[in-house]
This record gives structure tokens, sequence and C-alpha cells, in this order.
């Protein structure tokens, strides 16, 4: 049953949203559906009786990293997958900070109601990346910020990076990328998606779990339609996030060094699969965001009948800014000629371009995936063919440095405007990128 569902929206859509596309919404099949409704407190998984464990990489700016979640109410919008009620969000803000957090003291990477959801049965923990159920202590995993830790004072206002994961993936699913972005100066937020990402968990409790995977179990679905509403809801989240961003300059619920530090005419946006989507789309759609990067998420929809190519507004008319491809040798990835969306993007934009393609790495090479799952695949929580699946036979350091250095170069490039070079060509530090231009 499994293979059947996954190959009917694989097939009409491919990997490059997120293997999410053929497996999140193919998880109701296999896993039962679970709708947005608030799970009780503290409800968790059956957990195995010793858990696998994990790190994140460590940063490798100079900046010691802080962080801070605040709940985002959109009082102007209904929730388009709750009716009846506003649309609400959960962001984190990390930002340079004044001293490193001792290793106790440091954020927890999921927040343990959150944690016990991702990884249990029907999480993107196992819909998604197919580890081993309740077999991986996800409320362990530390990052290396300090939790309201104090923010360091800055010269001049710091750059602004936004951040969406993929289909049905949490706002830390990003985690090693975005503090590898903060120790070199910037400010990034992460945006969460509730009743797209896997679960949002909100400060009164409530944990909303995704739609998507029950929505999938439903007679005669129309994917492209399906995918269209996610990503508009996405775009239209994303753009209220830069609304508030405005206000947060002067709000009490940030550190005070950094409410003020907040540079909103330097503002860009890295996204993976469908994050990578949004990050394009909303370009298009908001001049405020300078400059973008799609993580190998695709950019078109497939047609009123599941089949054929239905092409976005961003590939249709290709933008004016600064944006860089980077993909993966998944299939239906790879460089831009190889994807109708992207080709159409790369004919249409007028702005700098460029694409890369990291040899040897799969959908997930651009997520803590990579980092993450070797790691538990040692311990047996995740087997080694699903490992390799999920982000391919590219070792996992070399794909982390190598993702590191291209988003931390282009960014500087556009955003501060420091130029490394990387991005003008093949570059012998990084034989594993394929450069196309």
């Amino acid at each position: 049953m499994r293979e059947r569902v996954q190959g009917r929206i694989a097939r009409v859509h491919g990997r490059g949203l997120r293997t999410g596309v053929a497996v999140a919404l193919a998880a109701t099949a296999v896993l039962g559906g679970v709708g947005a409704a608030a799970v009780p407190a503290g409800a968790a998984p059956a957990v195995a009786e010793r858990q696998a464990r994990a790190g994140l990489p460590q940063p490798t700016g100079p900046y010691a990293i802080g962080t801070t979640a605040l709940r985002l109410v959109d009082h102007g919008r209904e929730d388009p997958w709750q009716p009846g009620r506003e649309r609400e969000l959960m962001i984190s803000v990390w930002y340079p900070a004044t001293r490193p957090v001792q290793a106790d003291g440091r954020a927890r990477y999921m927040e343990p109601r959150a944690a016990g959801h991702f990884g249990g049965p029907d999480g993107a923990g196992v819909f998604n990346y197919r580890t081993d159920p309740g077999r991986t202590d996800w409320s362990g995993v530390r990052t290396h910020a300090g939790q309201e830790a104090p923010a360091l004072p800055a010269a001049r206002p710091r750059p602004v990076v936004l951040y969406s994961a993929g289909l049905g993936d949490p706002r830390t699913w990003g985690t090693a990328l975005v503090e590898d972005l903060v120790s070199r100066g910037y400010v990034v937020v992460t945006v969460d998606h509730p009743s797209d990402a896997s679960e949002v968990a909100f400060p009164d409790g409530r944990l909303t779990t995704s739609v998507l995977p029950a929505l999938a179990g439903q007679p005669g679905l129309d994917v492209g339609a399906l995918l269209r509403k996610v990503l508009a809801t996405r775009v239209a989240d994303t753009r209220f996030v830069l609304d508030e961003l405005t206000a947060l300059r002067t709000d009490r619920r940030l550190p005070p060094a950094l409410a003020g530090s907040l540079d909103l005419d330097r503002i860009g946006m890295v996204g993976h699969s469908a994050g990578g989507f949004t990050a394009a789309q909303t370009m298009h759609d908001d001049p405020r965001i300078k400059a973008g990067v799609n993580l190998d998420g695709q950019l078109h929809f497939p047609g009123p009948d599941g089949t054929g190519v239905h092409l976005s507004s961003v590939a249709e008319d290709g933008l004016d800014r600064p944006f860089l491809l980077m993909g993966t040798e998944s299939e239906d990835s790879g460089g831009y000629p190889g994807q109708p969306g992207w080709a159409a993007f790369w004919q249409h934009t007028r702005g700098w371009k460029a694409d890369v393609t990291l040899l040897g790495s799969r959908h997930g090479s651009y997520t803590d995936a990579q980092s993450l799952l070797p790691q538990l695949a040692r311990q047996g929580a995740v087997p080694e063919d699903v490992v390799r699946a999920d982000i391919g036979d590219v070792r996992p350091e070399r794909a982390v440095l190598a993702t590191r250095a291209y988003v931390g170069s282009f960014l500087d490039r556009w955003l501060r405007g420091h130029d490394d070079r990387l991005l003008d060509g093949p570059s012998a530090l990084f034989p594993e990128m394929r450069f196309e231009r």
C-alpha cells in the first residue's frame, strides 16, 4: 500500500519540493493521518528503552549564538487550514550573543512535546526521514545557542535572513546552517508553518500537527491544488513575518541590544525544498527580500490531472534580484536544465544567478539530516540504506562544509558587499560542487 500511494504522488511531482510530497502526503495510508487538533501537553509515543543520541556540527564563525522563540498572530488573516481561527505562527530569532554558552545551558533543538511527536509514528522523523519511531532522543539534542542569551551590540545594524524548512519539516530542521550564519554575524529568523510542519509547539501547551498526511488519503486528491495552497500559505506567512520585523525592532520580547540591530534594508531568505520554493516566490511577490537561496526545491506544480507541469509565477517571470539555486543528485533534481520550473526560472531571471549541484547528494543533504542521520544509523535508529537514500554518499562533513560555504558566500556578496569569488565559477576547494552559470 505504501509503495502504491507514494508512487502515485512521486510520479505527479517528483522529489523536489521534498520527499515529503511522496512520503508526507502519503503517510496517512501507512501511519494514519493526524489533523491540526491540539495534542494534549505531554502526549508522546512509547519510547524505546535506550534511545539514540546525536549532535549538531560546530559553527565555524567567531560569534557566540543566542536564540529566542516568539508567537506571532496575524489578526487580519484566517488560518487557511483551520477555518474560523486567526493565523498564528511560531518563529525563532537567532543572533550573535555576548559570550559562548556552557554545554549544559544550550537551548534544546526541539521543545520536548514537539520532539516526542517528531520522532513518533506520525512525525516527520518517520514519514520524511524514515527513522524508527521512538528510537531517537530528539529532545536531548542541543544547539550551540544560549536561550535568551544577551545579544552582542552591533557597530552597525546586522543583515537579516529568513529560513523556511521543507514540506512537513519543522523550523528546527536547518539549525546547523542557521547557527553557522549567525556565528558569522547574521540575524536569522526561522519560520514554522503550522498545519504544514510536522508539529508546532505553542507557549500555551498546544501542539498543532500537520494536516497533510490526512489530506493525502482523500479520494480524488488534486495534488497540484493542494501544493499551490501550501505555497500560497507559506508566502503569506513569510510576508507577515516581514511585516512583524519592523515591530520587533521595538519589541521588549527581544534582548535589548538585538531589537535595534535588525537591518531591514538587507534581508535575505534561504529555504530547503518547499522552503526554497517559498523563498523564490516570496521574492517575486515582495521586494523587501534582496537575495535568496533555493536548496533543492522545485518551482513548478503538477497539472490539474496529476500529470504535466504547471509553472509557478516566479518560474514564468523570473527575478530581478540575486538568486542561488543549489541542487542535489536526487531523482528529478540536479541543475536547472533537468527541472522544468528551474529551466523557466533560469531563462526569465534578469538578476544575478548561479546554479550549483552537490555531487553524490540526495534531497536531505542540505538539511540537518546530513549530520544527524549517520550518527543515528551507527546506533541502529535508522537503516543504512535509508540514510543513503536520504543523503546519498557524499561525505557528511564535506556536504555540511560546502553548504555553509556557498550559502555564506552568496549572502556575504549580496547583503554585505564582501565577495570571496567562490561563486565566480568552479572551485578547486569544493570539487564536489558542480557549477553552472
